[in-house]
């Protein structure tokens, strides 16, 4: 009896880990952005300024530049299409806009709005990239704006 007892406290002790595994693995794999998360997974892909650079050099690629018309008119990236991600109809315009069919290059001034741009349009069926750390790090690195 104390053996078939002994067992079943093993068997549930296996379950309960099991069990705390697989609650733990789907926190991890359904964060997105709609908690906020900015350490989430993404579905997008974020890089650095020279491989942004080397993307929107495809003619393929369609930049967008999601801040706001005053910052856009301060200086932009050359051939950048303007649509404000704190718009509300952000979504409506970028769809408007965008061909599905070709992959999409995303800035702002950080690197901030352009992610939560990026989750949004990834939710629309767009291949997104986002450019780490914004205009900011475009101007750090030598890189020209146009007016």
């Amino acid at each position: 009896m104390m053996i078939l007892m002994m067992i079943n406290i093993k068997s549930m002790l296996i379950l309960a880990i099991i069990c705390i595994i697989a609650v733990s693995c789907a926190r991890v794999f359904t964060r997105g952005s709609a908690t906020g998360n900015t350490n989430a997974l993404t579905a997008f892909s974020n890089v650095g300024v020279d491989e942004f650079q080397a993307l929107i050099a495809d003619p393929n690629m369609q930049l967008l530049d999601v801040r706001t018309p005053e910052e856009f008119d301060e200086g932009h990236i050359a051939g950048a299409t303007l649509v404000d991600v704190n718009d509300s109809s952000f979504v409506d315009r970028a769809v408007a806009i965008l061909d599905k069919q070709r992959p999409v290059a995303v800035y702002c001034r950080s690197g901030r709005r352009s992610a939560r741009a990026a989750n949004l349009l990834v939710a629309q069926g767009y291949t997104v990239t986002n450019l780490n750390g914004g205009v900011m790090a475009w101007q750090d690195a030598g890189k020209t704006l146009i007016k």
